[in-house]
């Protein structure tokens, strides 16, 4: 699985780095290190929505806040992978 993380100037300001920290957390907690993917991407046109995550390259956009990540893992990340 590859979950891909905003950089640009707009999802950075909004915490970006913060998200991406929090779900490598999260993967290297869990031990999903060979499982989960963590990628970067630069803006996609949905500022007003980030920080925007995607999951393996998907259309569906989610909005990621540094204190909604650990959320975002535990509702769409887990159950993908145990699914």
């Amino acid at each position: 699985m590859t979950v891909t993380i905003c950089i640009g100037s707009s999802c950075h300001l909004k915490g970006s780095r913060d998200v991406v920290a929090r779900l490598q957390s999260l993967i290297t907690e869990n031990g999903l290190d060979h499982q989960v993917q963590l990628s970067g991407s630069f803006c996609n046109g949905h500022c007003e929505q980030g920080v925007v995550v995607t999951i393996d390259g998907g259309s569906e956009i989610y909005s990621v806040l540094p204190e909604s990540a650990e959320t975002f893992f535990q509702n769409e990340i887990l159950p993908r992978l145990n699914g």
